[in-house]
């Protein structure tokens, strides 16, 4: 059974394995860098290490789970939340959000779930349909836009209606993709 700090972000939780005992650090490369004296610690899974404070910004729980890993997709990247901005869209219209760098990520637990054994998770989602939105920004006038990108080049009634929530009816790149689509639906 491992232990983990779970944090929560504004596109949802995250966690880092939480390590009190020096033992836990045998067979890791950060064994012969951690010190007795700096635990606790977490790992940041990019192969580095914070000191653990529960005052730290975003701390939410410890937990203990013998999963990889110990979030749901829905708890990681918030399902169908009121403040989705950037992230992916299912064929049926639920939303998954995430940051600004986090696409691939995202795309790879999502491609587990919903895509399994895909090599290639950004792509996996967008063969089988799925949207990323992501920020756009462009290089000229320093602004930055939300962009709708379509792999297949296609999209659903309920992505469409989505997409009208969120105020990107208009997008070029929407009208285009529900132009192509429309009589599809």
């Amino acid at each position: 059974m491992r232990k983990f700090a779970i944090y929560k972000s504004e596109t949802g939780y995250y966690y880092q394995e939480f390590i009190e005992r020096m033992e836990q650090l045998e067979g890791n490369s950060l064994g012969k860098v951690i010190t007795e004296d700096m635990l606790p610690v977490v790992l940041n899974g990019s192969g580095g290490f914070l000191r653990f404070n529960e005052n730290d910004y975003g701390f939410v729980k410890l937990i203990e789970s013998d999963k990889e890993c110990p979030l749901t997709i829905e708890e990681m990247y918030f399902k169908n939340h009121e403040s989705f901005k950037l992230g992916w869209i299912s064929p049926e219209g639920d939303t998954y959000s995430c940051s600004y760098t986090n696409h691939l990520k995202a795309a790879g637990h999502l491609a587990e779930k919903f895509c399994p054994g895909s090599k290639l998770p950004e792509r996996a989602l967008g063969k089988a349909g799925w949207l990323k939105v992501i920020d756009s920004w462009d290089g000229v006038g320093r602004t930055h836009s939300q962009f709708v990108y379509s792999i297949s080049g296609k999209i659903t009634k309920q992505q469409a209606d989505i997409l009208f929530d969120l105020g990107l009816y208009k997008n070029e790149e929407v009208q285009k993709l529900i132009h192509d689509c429309e009589q599809n639906w």
